[in-house]
């Protein structure tokens, strides 16, 4: 794999952002801390923005028809309920824009198989039985390649656990511009990892990542839970019996502490040093119910929109169609360069 900062890019294009969430299993917490906030921060930088639901890569383990709708439905709703104006983000799903999947088989042909090889997630998502895992879900990083490059994308926010495949999309890049000689058709994208949160951690485990296929909802604060829900969660999470120390470094050791605190910088705008100076000394007594507060006051506005906009999938269509018209113009485009460059057949 190439180091994400080893290689120049000799792209030349426009500033374009772009990021997505899988639709399957509902959002929590750590998808508003690690995603949706920080998409709604970027849509005001000036550079586009695309916002898509991923479910194409949801099949790649079995999905209820019904239910894929109903959570594409949902994601696009947490989406704008969240801050992501549809004047202004290029919000669509996947598969509304049938290039990605053409894209996807051509880097297919550019990707090696040593590559994929080394990607730890399909191994973790496998299991010991890798045999019975789906082609998709082995592939699944070249998929995401060409949800990136397909918009000639030039950042995207991603978590830590994500940046191996965008060193893979980098890599694909770079192979199809050399294969091809066309230096600079495909930019080299850059990460935009920040943030305290940029991957929260479970309520139940502070080394195991807050995650929508975890068992237990103890596990994750969704973001259709209640005030109650909210606080009964937090009052539960598992933490150790020392008091929250006055320094970041004294969270060494201490997952499930260190996770809560990141938590709470996240939701307040501030870092966990800052978080320490005011709760440094305190037992988890008194930190608990002040982040149970925060918590319900951050999540309150958005959990109230995303209800009244299920009520009216309408408007969620809508706001869906008007994306995925924006979003195929520009993939659509993509894809006949590519076409020309590969030495594909034009219908007359």
């Amino acid at each position: 794999m190439t180091d994400l900062t080893s290689t120049p890019s000799a792209y030349t294009g426009p500033r374009r952002i772009l990021s997505g969430i899988q639709a399957s299993g509902a959002l929590h917490l750590g998808n508003y801390l690690g995603a949706l906030k920080r998409f709604v921060a970027l849509q005001g930088e000036g550079a586009p923005v695309f916002v898509f639901v991923a479910d194409l890569h949801a099949i790649t383990v079995w999905q209820e028809p019904d239910k894929l709708q109903a959570q594409t439905r949902e994601i696009a709703a947490a989406y704008l309920a969240s801050g992501l104006d549809p004047a202004r983000s290029v919000i669509f799903p996947q598969s509304a824009v049938p290039a990605h999947a053409e894209l996807a088989w051509i880097f297919n042909c550019v990707a090696r198989l040593g590559w994929l090889d080394r990607m730890t997630q399909f191994k973790e998502k496998s299991g010991k039985h890798k045999e019975r895992a789906s082609v998709g879900l082995y592939t699944y990083p070249v998929l995401q390649a060409a949800d990136i490059l397909l918009y000639k994308a030039t950042e995207v926010p991603v978590g830590d656990d994500q940046k191996q495949h965008l060193e893979l999309t980098r890599d694909i890049a770079a192979k199809f511009n050399t294969d091809f000689n066309a230096p600079g058709f495909f930019p080299l994208p850059e990460p935009v990892i920040q943030g305290p949160a940029t991957r929260v951690m479970s309520l139940r485990d502070g080394q195991a990542k807050m995650s929508k296929s975890d068992p237990s909802d103890q596990s994750r604060i969704n973001l259709t839970d209640d005030a109650d829900a909210i606080t009964a969660k937090i009052k539960k999470a598992r933490t150790d019996p020392e008091a929250l120390p006055e320094t970041v470094e004294a969270l060494e050791g201490r997952p499930e502490a260190r996770n809560l605190v990141s938590i709470y910088a996240a939701l307040a705008d501030q870092t966990p040093a800052e978080v320490l100076a005011r709760f440094g000394g305190q037992g988890f007594g008194a930190f608990k119910p002040a982040l149970a507060e925060l918590a319900v006051e951050a999540l309150a506005p958005v959990t109230a929109e995303m209800r009244r906009l299920m009520a009216d999938p309408a408007e969620i269509d809508r706001a869906l169609a008007r994306g995925a018209e924006q979003a195929a113009g520009i993939a659509e485009a993509t894809v006949a360069e590519v076409k020309d460059l590969v030495g594909f057949w034009h219908r007359p």
